[in-house]
C-alpha cells in the first residue's frame, strides 16, 4: 500500500439498458464513416440488427470470427478492412469477435468500437491473442484497446444460461488473479473484489430467470470491473494454463477458465493468503478455491477438462508449455505440481489442499 502505480484505461464506457441507441452518436464522435462489422456466424443476426441502425455507415459484415483468433482468419479480415477502406471496426459479440478486431488493429491501428454480448472482459484490455500453428501467442499493445465500449445488458438477455455461467466465471478469473498480481495496487484490488461479488451475485437470479434485466446489468457491471483488472495488471498461472489448453487443444475459452480456476487458485493459495481471503469474502464462502468449484457445480457448469474435450495424453505437454517462459506467479512453477493440478482438473476432482 505504501507504493504503487496505477494507469487508468483510456476507453470510453457507455453503460446501461438501451445504450445501443447511442451507437450512431459514438461512431460520429470518432469521425468514422465506414465500419467493418465483426461477428461470429452464430451472431450474424444480432450484428445485422445493429448494422441496420447505421444506414450508409457499414462497409461490410464479416461473420467469420472464431475462438482463439486463428491467424488465417485474422489475415483475411485485415485484408478486407484495407480493401474496403474501413475506418473503424465494430465488434459485436464476445472475446472471439473482439479479439478479431484487435488482430486487425494491431497492424492497421484501426479504431475499435466494442459491443460486448458476453462477460469476457476483452473489450477493456490492451491484450491480444492470436493462434498460429497450434500455439496461442498473447501480447499487450495500446493500439488494440477499444476506444469505445457500449455495454447494453439487453443484448445479453438471449445468452444461454450455460454460457452465462462460464462467461461470468471467466470474468471472475481475471479479478482473482489480479488480487495476487505482482504489479497490483489498491485501486485494482477494490475493482477485483467488487467485480467478483457482482458477477457471483448475478448467477442465482439468472438461473431463476435468464431474462432478469437487473441481474444481467449486475453481471455486465461485474464483467466490466473484472475486465478492467485484466487490462491493468499481470496475470499468472491460471491464464497461462488456459491459453495453453485453449490454443493448443482447441478447448472452449470460457469453459476452460471455469474448470481450471479452482485448481490454479489452490496451487497459489498458500503463497497468496490475502488474495484468497478477499476472493472468499466476495463469494461469501470460507475457502476461495472450493467456492469457485461449488459455484460452477451449483449452476451446472463443467468442472472437468475431460467433459470439455481435453485428451488425457495431452497433459504432459500442457504442463511443460505452462512451465516454459517463466512469468510472475505467487508460487514458483513446478512441472510435477502442475501435472498434478491438471490431473485433478481432468477428472473434475475438488481442489483439495
Amino acid at each position: 500500500m505504501d507504493r504503487f502505480v496505477y494507469t487508468a484505461s483510456a476507453s470510453r464506457i457507455v453503460f446501461g439498458a438501451d445504450s445501443i441507441d447511442q451507437l450512431p452518436a459514438e461512431i460520429e464522435r470518432l469521425g468514422a464513416r465506414r465500419a467493418l462489422v465483426l461477428c461470429t456466424p452464430n451472431q450474424r443476426g444480432q450484428a445485422e440488427a445493429i448494422a441496420d441502425r447505421l444506414p450508409g455507415r457499414v462497409a461490410f459484415i464479416f461473420d467469420e470470427a472464431a475462438m482463439h483468433v486463428p491467424i488465417e482468419i485474422a489475415r483475411k479480415a485485415r485484408a478486407l478492412a484495407s480493401e474496403l477502406k474501413a475506418d473503424c471496426a465494430l465488434a459485436v459479440g464476445g472475446g472471439s469477435t473482439i479479439g478479431l478486431g484487435k488482430a486487425i488493429a494491431l497492424e492497421s491501428g484501426l479504431p475499435i468500437i466494442a459491443v460486448p454480448t458476453t462477460y469476457a472482459g476483452s473489450e477493456v484490455t490492451p491484450i491480444y491473442g492470436i493462434t498460429e500453428g497450434g500455439l496461442k501467442k498473447t501480447g499487450r499493445d495500446l493500439r488494440v484497446l477499444p476506444g469505445v465500449v457500449v455495454y447494453d445488458p439487453k443484448l445479453t438477455l438471449s445468452l444461454p444460461l450455460d454460457l452465462t455461467v462460464t462467461s461470468a466465471i471467466n470474468a471472475m478469473a481475471h479479478a482473482a488473479e489480479g488480487l495476487y498480481a505482482h504489479d497490483g495496487n489498491p485501486v485494482i484490488a477494490l475493482m477485483a473484489e467488487e467485480g467478483i461479488r457482482a458477477c457471483a451475485a448475478s448467477l442465482q437470479p439468472l438461473r431463476e430467470d435468464p431474462r432478469d434485466l437487473s441481474a444481467r446489468s449486475l453481471a455486465l457491471y461485474g464483467a466490466w470491473l473484472c475486465g478492467t483488472v485484466l487490462g491493468a495488471v499481470s496475470m499468472g498461472l491460471h491464464h497461462k494454463l488456459c491459453h495453453t489448453l485453449g490454443g493448443t487443444f482447441d478447448l472452449p475459452h470460457a469453459q476452460v477458465h471455469t474448470v481450471v480456476l479452482p485448481h490454479a487458485l489452490r496451487y497459489n493459495a498458500s503463497a497468496a493468503p490475502e488474495a484468497m481471503s478477499r476472493i472468499a469474502r466476495a463469494l461469501g464462502v470460507a475457502d476461495a478455491p472450493m467456492g469457485f468449484f461449488e459455484l460452477a457445480r451449483m449452476h451446472g457448469a463443467p468442472v472437468s477438462l475431460k467433459a470439455i474435450g481435453m485428451p488425457a495424453n495431452g497433459l504432459e505437454k500442457a504442463a511443460e508449455l505452462a512451465a516454459s517462459n517463466q512469468y510472475p506467479n505467487p508460487r514458483p512453477l513446478e512441472i510435477a505440481a502442475l501435472r498434478a493440478l491438471l490431473d485433478h482438473a481432468l477428472d473434475g476432482a475438488p481442489p483439495t489442499p
